[in-house]
């Protein structure tokens, strides 16, 4: 079927995942196509109706949690993150407030240190960033007792743990290195392309850190 997004000449109308689906098409006429194939070839009544009644619009969604917005912009899905992150700090503070320092930094490395689709961050503002990474950095103090204004860098450096920007250099490269080990034609054809705005985006946050440009 010859409808969906065209990237280099490769036709991509749909990513699948488990049980999810994501049809891709530039218009409404090339989706409601797709639909009526995957019915008629399945069986299955789809319960959305394209012709004489309008489609409900949204400007975000929750895709796999992430969360995806009409222009784009991953400052809605950075905001999860860090609302997450905050109440995983707290949890931890609260519950294992007697534990030994290296106990904490053990915890604090397998509960704050995920950033789940952070390497997937591509289009955000600067003080979105900076409120996820305040957040980590406090959390930190807070675990293990030191004093709100310390340095980041020394306080890191001196338990031998991971600043935020090294989180997300080290999820970005592990990012690179599993898309261009890949064998899914879809990841291909965005490995190919070197001049794409997105891997532009990804090598440049391993140059010169996760920050956009000013």
């Amino acid at each position: 079927m010859r409808v969906g997004c065209r990237i280099d000449g490769v036709n991509i109308n749909n990513i699948s995942y488990a049980d999810d689906m994501v049809l891709l098409s530039p218009t409404v006429g090339g989706l409601s196509e797709m639909l009526k194939a995957a019915g008629k070839s399945h069986n299955i009544a789809v319960n959305v109706t394209l012709n004489g009644m309008n489609v409900k619009r949204v400007t975000k969604f929750k895709y796999l949690g992430h969360i995806i917005t009409s222009d784009l912009k991953d400052d809605a899905d950075i905001e999860r993150e860090r609302r997450a992150l905050a109440v995983r700090g707290n949890m931890l503070a609260r519950r294992f407030s007697r534990c030994t320092k290296q106990v904490k930094i053990t915890l604090f490395k397998a509960y704050c240190q995920s950033v789940y689709t952070g390497s997937l961050w591509v289009k955000y503002t600067k003080r979105s960033l900076e409120a996820l990474r305040i957040q980590y950095n406090n959390i930190f103090r807070m675990l293990l007792g030191l004093p709100r204004f310390c340095s980041a860098s020394g306080m890191f450096a001196a338990y031998q743990t991971d600043g935020f920007n090294a989180i997300i250099r080290k999820k970005t490269a592990s990012l690179i290195s599993r898309v261009r080990a890949s064998h899914n034609s879809i990841l291909s054809t965005v490995t190919d392309r070197y001049t794409s705005p997105m891997w532009k985006c990804l090598v440049q946050r391993l140059i010169t850190g996760p920050y956009p440009p000013p």
